[in-house]
């Protein structure tokens, strides 16, 4: 018999936990269940599987993700947003590494949960009104974005793999790489799209 009270946020919460504790890719419905205190079937009158909850998971952690990346670039611009928002987004995927990795793994995500979801597209926003405060217009924004997005999740990745031995502190080179990303966006190269070659 299903505990009462049991709803698909308090699964999905459960399989978000669950993710931060042993990997994305190591949760399972019986590991959801045996958390939640229930039988396995009493988890599919809330979600269909799992790939259903991975996609739940993803939606939650782009929505934390973007409330803490939109409440540290409140009021800020050019760098200062961008460390802002650097530092918001590496703060995440170091507190919740399952969360994160769903935010950047491809999950078929069930359409009308994703219309309904703000984070994804609050995200976007985001990402694209700090970029226009460098004067981008696309496609140079799009370009950036991507950018922005390789740097940002490549150096956590090898961060949270322990890809990085030499003796210099991860976070000094963090910092020199935003210094770095400002000097980029502070001075973006014309587009050689169209010219004659």
């Amino acid at each position: 018999m299903a505990r009462a009270g049991l709803t698909a946020e308090r699964v999905t919460i459960a399989g978000a936990e669950l993710a931060d504790e042993v990997g994305l890719d190591r949760v399972s419905m019986s590991q959801v269940a045996r958390r939640l205190g229930v039988k396995d079937a009493s988890l599919y009158s809330h979600v269909r599987n799992l790939e259903d909850l991975r996609g739940r998971i993803a939606l939650l952690a782009a929505d934390e993700k973007t409330v803490l990346i939109a409440e540290a670039t409140a009021g800020r611009a050019g760098k200062d947003a961008l460390v802002a928002f650097a530092d918001a987004w590496r703060e995440y995927a170091h507190r919740h590494p399952g969360r994160y990795m769903a935010t950047q793994t491809p999950i078929q995500i069930d359409p009308e949960l994703a219309a309904k979801a703000p984070g994804p597209r609050r995200a976007v926003e985001l990402t694209y009104g700090m970029l226009r405060g460098y004067g981008l217009a696309e496609p140079d924004l799009t370009d950036a974005v991507r950018l922005l997005r390789s740097t940002f999740h490549g150096f956590v990745a090898l961060e949270a793999a322990g890809g990085f031995g030499h003796e210099r502190s991860p976070q000094q080179s963090w910092t020199r790489a935003l210094d770095a990303l400002h000097a980029l966006l502070e001075h973006w190269p014309p587009s050689r799209e169209g010219a004659s070659s």
